[in-house]
């Protein structure tokens, strides 16, 4: 069975950091690309940020230069550091990995920006 879970939201002041965790069960997660997405209140849910197989990784616009996605294959985790966080940056964030047969998420963790 495979499990996807999140970690690390939390409430922060504007301009502060946190670091979102991804860990992943019952797939080999060397296998997968490894995405973030999130979801604000009222909006769709929206890419992130994902980091492939060979370590490739891709922002978007919004958050390039501020967060950063980084793997662990060997502890079969993925992480989200985000830094220099705004209010719109409030929302659920959830992790997903995607193999050659299937796509599996989480439950998402909350972060709020807010002072």
């Amino acid at each position: 069975q495979v499990r996807v879970v999140e970690s690390g939201g939390g409430l922060v002041q504007p301009g502060g950091s946190l670091r979102l965790s991804c860990a992943a069960s019952g797939i080999i997660l060397s296998d997968a690309v490894m995405r973030w997405y999130r979801q604000a209140p009222g909006k769709q849910r929206e890419w992130v940020a994902s980091i492939t197989s060979g370590g490739t990784t891709n922002y978007a616009s919004s958050v390039r230069g501020r967060f950063t996605i980084s793997r662990d294959n060997v502890e079969n985790m993925v992480y989200l550091r985000m830094n220099s966080l705004k209010p719109e940056d409030t929302a659920a964030y959830y992790c997903n990995a995607a193999t050659a047969l299937d796509s599996y998420w989480g439950q998402g963790t909350q972060v709020t920006v807010s002072s």
